[in-house]
């Protein structure tokens, strides 16, 4: 099956599965991105994992990116998902606003998914609801912020030698 029978295929399918929880579908370079609302997150990683045809076992990247100029959706979080058997690919995303950045652990489907849930809470602030130990891993517990979100600089604001437009901010 070619990329673009993977995307309609999985698309009809979490019509069905999820419903009104499915929000879009599109091809992002060589992967299948399908967008669906938070709620619906768990529903549509178990249906993707558990469905004998699709087999997405493997969760090989979760990661958020912070969009602050996209009010009401700033943060998303990805999940990329991999059937190894038949080399599929393929990314399921989800959005949120700042004051809502919370969204179900998927440590319950895929294990691998506690330290990388662990990270985003670290570094984002992302909620994981029900997860294990959440708790940052690679900060000092005595940190009061998220040093990846956007509103943070890049660099040390009394540098001279640095400036922050080189990194798009």
């Amino acid at each position: 099956m070619d990329q673009q029978q993977l995307l309609t295929t999985i698309q009809d399918q979490l019509k069905s599965k999820v419903g009104e929880g499915f929000v879009s579908a599109e091809q992002a370079f060589d992967f299948p991105v399908f967008t669906v609302k938070k709620d619906h997150l768990i529903e549509t990683l178990r249906f993707l994992k558990e469905d004998p045809e699709l087999n997405f076992h493997f969760l090989t990247t979760l990661c958020t990116i912070h969009f602050p100029e996209n009010k009401g959706q700033e943060f998303c979080v990805m999940y990329q998902l991999h059937n190894m058997m038949k080399n599929y690919r393929i990314r399921v995303k989800v959005f949120m606003a700042t004051n809502d950045a919370h969204v179900p652990t998927a440590t319950t489907l895929y294990p691998t998914a506690n330290w990388m849930e662990r990270q985003e809470y670290d570094f984002f602030g992302i909620i994981f609801t029900g997860h294990p130990n959440l708790k940052r891993i690679l900060n000092m517990d005595e940190m009061n912020y998220f040093p990846m979100r956007k509103e943070y600089a890049v660099e040390d604001g009394s540098r001279e030698d640095k400036d922050d437009t080189m990194f798009g901010r």
